[in-house]
């Protein structure tokens, strides 16, 4: 499916799930390379940028957590910028550019035609998808907060396995953005050189959101390290006391075992007591006041 829309003297054509006759026309419309076309149609595993003659070609990665169509753990765009004309191609719903298509609409509507700076669509693009991002990491932040909670509530078991989850989810942002870096350089670099500096100028606000994400997202990542080690160290104090309750409760059992068992012995001449009318009532009771008195020692002691 393609949508068009105009804006500010650009035109931004949105392929979603594109046919190869979708590619093609575009293709035809803007001159595009038949190598960038194929790259349109499908999935790549990595960010790149390639500078043509008269545009730019580049792949993005965009994680997400919460707001994915298809389960996968990125969305990839692909965007075609040229002097007048912004292409992308999309595989997955992605919430950003649904609400930044809606909004432009608006603007084509309710505003006068202006010239606010080259590629004003691009990078108002960007803006929205990292704040997508700063969006979902907001959702992380308040799932820490749960944990932190759960952690002091004695749930450390449950919790060492969604501080596992969460650094994951982590670890796989850090590495979808990493990219970006590299990315935005070039598109610093190149983007001048070919559009002015009109667009640098508007991309280097695009930086700057991007490089509070990366921090945020390290800032997180530090964050869950310190709470994995304190639910390690409330995780192995509470084994400790289990330990300890255990080594007590065997040390109060050995000697009424000891009992039982040197009663239970067989040997000529007979054992103390066994003749005696209230025999048993006195072993019982004897191997009951020790335990009693080994308990409250215990607890005096706080070994219980």
């Amino acid at each position: 499916m393609i949508q068009t829309y105009t804006y500010d003297k650009e035109t931004w054509t949105d392929i979603h799930q594109g046919t190869k006759e979708d590619i093609v026309s575009i293709m035809g419309r803007y001159s595009i390379d038949p190598f960038i076309g194929k790259e349109l149609t499908s999935l790549t595993r990595r960010s790149r940028l390639e500078v043509r003659k008269h545009y730019i070609y580049c792949i993005l990665h965009f994680p997400v957590w919460k707001h994915s169509h298809q389960g996968d753990g990125n969305q990839e765009i692909d965007f075609v910028l040229g002097p007048d004309f912004l292409v992308t191609a999309r595989y997955d719903t992605i919430d950003a550019l649904e609400k930044y298509a809606k909004t432009l609409q608006m603007k084509e509507v309710i505003e006068e035609e202006v010239n606010t700076g080259t590629h004003i669509i691009f990078t108002e693009i960007l803006y929205e998808l990292y704040g997508s991002i700063s969006n979902e990491l907001a959702f992380i932040e308040d799932r820490i907060e749960e944990i932190t909670g759960h952690i002091f509530q004695g749930k450390e078991r449950k919790m060492g396995v969604a501080i596992s989850e969460m650094m994951r989810t982590l670890l796989e942002f850090r590495k979808a953005t990493d990219t970006h870096r590299d990315i935005l350089e070039k598109l610093h670099k190149h983007g001048g050189e070919m559009f002015g500096e009109g667009f640098v100028k508007n991309l280097e606000g695009v930086q700057n959101e991007y490089t509070k994400i990366q921090a945020n997202i390290r800032a997180n990542i530090d964050m869950l390290r310190e709470l994995r080690d304190t639910n390690n160290s409330l995780l192995t104090t509470s084994q400790n006391e289990i330990i300890k309750q255990i080594t007590v409760m065997g040390v109060v059992l050995l000697p009424l075992n000891l009992i039982t068992w040197i009663f239970a012995m067989r040997v000529e001449g007979g054992m103390p007591l066994i003749h005696h009318p209230n025999g048993f009532f006195i072993v019982i009771g004897s191997m009951l006041v020790y335990a009693i008195i080994a308990f409250l020692v215990a607890k005096m002691k706080k070994w219980l």
